[in-house]
């Protein structure tokens, strides 16, 4: 069975998990990350990328390293701070294919712990 090619080029995805502030796991909401992603949201429209959806979601379960997005259909994940870690994932990844080293999260341990 063949199946259809993706709807969008790349979906990202934005953890935008809340904590309550004393929680030692932390959480991505503390980081600005929705302003964060209306910002990529705007410059992704300003490039002229086509079939690029910008998405928030609920704990990504990359607690720690937040805050966090995963770019599909590839299933890159990256921690990024700053507007400028965006715009070099927007320029590097998704305009020349290139993933941003740098930003790329370690690989998961299989003992790693789940949950919110």
């Amino acid at each position: 069975m063949t199946l259809p090619a993706p709807h969008y080029c790349a979906h990202l995805f934005f953890c935008t998990h809340r904590r309550p502030p004393d929680h030692p796991r932390g959480d991505c909401a503390r980081h600005n990350v929705d302003a964060l992603a209306v910002a990529l949201r705007a410059r992704i429209k300003e490039s002229g990328l086509k079939r690029v959806r910008v998405n928030t979601a609920g704990c990504l379960h990359r607690c720690g390293h937040g805050p966090v997005l995963v770019i599909y259909p590839e299933g890159v994940w990256y921690g990024f701070r700053t507007e400028a870690d965006l715009e070099e994932i927007l320029e590097s990844h998704l305009i020349q294919g290139h993933p941003v080293t740098r930003l790329l999260l370690p690989e998961r341990s299989p003992s790693a712990g789940h949950g919110t």
